[in-house]
């Protein structure tokens, strides 16, 4: 005796059809836009600080190549990027406080300072600060700038780390050296997001531990 088994296929409308490719369509839009997301973030994780950084010829003047830090600024993850970066110039290094130069020394020096619980000292044009405060002079290339401290930002015996978005030809942050000095502070790293090696920034600088996260060797 044989038994017929009835195998039910269900029917679709023509509707129901319309509506299963409709969504077959959209999983696959949607599964390749997660592709294109991923892969973009991939690419930005495999970026170094120097991809941000905007290379400008001639500029202010004949010669010069223009180091432009806004390409960094201007994205998240440049941003993000150039902070861990400095942030692992001071791995092992013991210090009391940061101090950073107007007025890109503070776009850089705050979040430091934030990421590892120190005070930061504004190192300010002179006539900007409204306590007293210790200044110094020091040549331009055409005239003299002074920047100063607060006398109360640093006190004897304090370990400050100096820093400023790019080392040159080394007069700014000799004079911000000379102002902690002059308080009874030690300098005891230097660091920066771009030096320019051509201006021999580091012989200005002798005798200090000096880091930079991407230098050129030109000028």
């Amino acid at each position: 005796m044989h038994t017929n088994i009835l195998l039910s296929v269900p029917r679709f409308s023509f509707e129901d059809k319309l509506c299963m490719a409709h969504t077959c369509r959209n999983h696959f839009t949607v599964g390749f836009e997660c592709v294109n997301i991923l892969m973009a973030k991939m690419e930005d994780a495999m970026k170094k600080v120097e991809d941000y950084i905007i290379t400008i010829p001639d500029f202010p003047k004949p010669g010069i190549m223009f180091r432009d830090i806004t390409g960094i600024l201007e994205n998240a993850d440049g941003v993000r990027l150039a902070v861990d970066e400095m942030v692992k110039l001071l791995d092992g290094v013991e210090f009391d406080s940061v101090a950073g130069a107007e007025s890109r020394g503070f776009m850089l020096g705050m979040p430091i300072a934030y990421l590892l619980h120190k005070p930061f000292i504004p190192v300010r044009k002179a006539g900007k600060l409204p306590r007293e405060t210790v200044s110094e002079s020091y040549d331009l290339e055409y005239g003299q700038a002074t920047i100063e401290i607060h006398k109360t930002s640093v006190h004897p015996g304090d370990r400050v780390v100096l820093l400023d978005d790019l080392i040159a030809t080394g007069g700014t942050m000799k004079a911000a050296i000379n102002l902690i000095e002059r308080l009874g502070g030690k300098v005891v790293k230097i660091i920066s997001l771009v030096e320019l090696k051509g201006l021999n920034g580091r012989e200005v600088l002798k005798g200090y531990d000096i880091s930079s996260v991407v230098a050129y060797e030109g000028k």
